[in-house]
């Protein structure tokens, strides 16, 4: 088994695997060096931006050799800019937890105590005028 078989399930397990590492063909991922490895996502981002700012390719040739469009590169320009190398790594998409279950739905939800979530949503809604999914508070129930 070579180096890049384990490497290549750590970036998996993770999360961190280019989408088409295939359309990599920039010269440094092209060459016999081990280290430059066109699966990992990370590594292929920084390496686009630097082929940019450092070497001076055009954004268009930096994102098209790196498997990447103009408006991804910029994208991720930006997200480094912000962030530094952690802005390389993808954001988790959608919203980040529950946004009508605030501390005080949670408290009042406590203070029902067995009824149903059927009922517990409907004097919810009732009460505090929240309407919350009752699947959401058995969810809330739960932690």
């Amino acid at each position: 088994m070579n180096d890049n078989s384990s490497r290549r399930r750590v970036l998996e397990s993770a999360g961190l695997t280019h989408p088409r590492p295939e359309v990599v063909t920039a010269p440094l991922f092209q060459s016999t060096d081990r280290f430059f490895f066109s699966l990992d996502k990370v590594q292929v981002k920084y390496e686009m931006l630097r082929a940019h700012f450092a070497e001076g390719d055009t954004v268009t040739a930096s994102a098209c050799s790196h498997g990447y469009s103009r408006a991804e590169f910029y994208l991720v320009s930006a997200a480094f800019d912000e962030a530094g190398m952690t802005g390389l790594l993808d954001e988790r998409r959608g919203r980040k937890g529950p946004t009508k279950l605030t501390v005080e739905v949670q408290e009042f939800l406590n203070g029902l105590g067995s009824c149903s979530a059927v009922e517990a949503a409907a004097v919810l809604e009732e009460q505090l005028g929240v309407r919350l999914h009752p699947r959401s508070i058995q969810r809330a129930r739960q932690r």
